[in-house]
């Protein structure tokens, strides 16, 4: 295995003190370059995303982005490896020891810092890394559906439960959501967002349309077995006849 030359490493942590320790024991580790440190994370995205660090120290528990709403953002392609630091002895512990995945359990010690560390500098070398760990996300969320969507804008980030949303509208390799009143602009293809919504919430309506099912007030049939389905905020969309066995069971029988 070639050993790891150069590691750059990022500080996401809310927690001055905590920033602090970290650095300082890093600092025995010349091989470790800190790229920078972030409080928050919304700060932390956009530091990986313009910094592209090899390792984050990754606190979990922040306000408003937590450590797995960061690695969402970032996605499975770009996420650079990352060691877990977190206060709280709960499901994420246990999950990290179930996927051989490595973790700092606040207070941590010098020891305890130098065996994750080596551990990550492994981990860097290992093209099994990103499965696990996107293992781990998934275990977070409870479940296999999407349960929110970050979405980034001008530096700005969004953030949209999945029952937020009304509707979805291909543009492009891109996806415009429709929720509250508002449009955002999701930088992933339909089809791939589709494989990922709860088909029981969320049905195929049109080639370039998805609709949460919540939202809809009226399905109002007009030609050609194709029907005009009314939103609850008045959004009119077209149900086409290829897409109606989506809703011929739930919705349709009676008609």
């Amino acid at each position: 295995m070639k050993p790891v030359d150069r590691i750059r490493a990022l500080i996401v942590d809310d927690e001055p003190l905590a920033r602090t320790a970290i650095r300082n024991m890093l600092r025995r580790h010349p091989e470790v370059e800190i790229t920078g440190e972030c409080d928050a994370g919304a700060a932390a995205i956009e530091a990986i995303e313009s910094s592209i660090p090899d390792l984050v120290f990754l606190d979990i528990q922040m306000p408003e982005v937590d450590g797995f709403a960061v690695m969402e953002a970032i996605g499975r392609e770009r996420m650079p490896r990352v060691i877990f630091v977190t206060a709280y002895d709960q499901y994420a512990v246990r999950a990290f020891e179930v996927h051989a995945l490595d973790y700092l359990l606040k207070p941590f010690d010098r020891e305890r810092f130098d065996e994750a560390l080596h551990r990550a500098k492994q981990e860097l070398q290992s093209p099994a890394w990103t499965e696990r760990m996107f293992a781990l996300l998934q275990e977070s969320r409870g479940g296999e559906y999407l349960q929110r969507v970050i979405i980034r804008n001008q530096g700005r980030v969004f953030f949209l439960t999945a029952g937020e949303i009304d509707w979805l509208e291909a543009q492009g390799n891109y996806v415009n959501l429709h929720g509250g009143g508002k449009t955002y602009l999701f930088r992933e293809a339909l089809g791939n967002l589709e494989a990922r919504l709860d088909p029981r919430k969320f049905r195929r309506i049109h080639r370039s349309a998805i609709v949460n099912i919540d939202s809809i007030h009226e399905l109002r049939p007009c030609f050609h077995g194709d029907y005009d389905v009314v939103l609850r905020d008045g959004s009119e969309l077209r149900l086409s006849h290829r897409f109606r066995g989506n809703f011929e069971k739930d919705f349709l029988g009676a008609l």
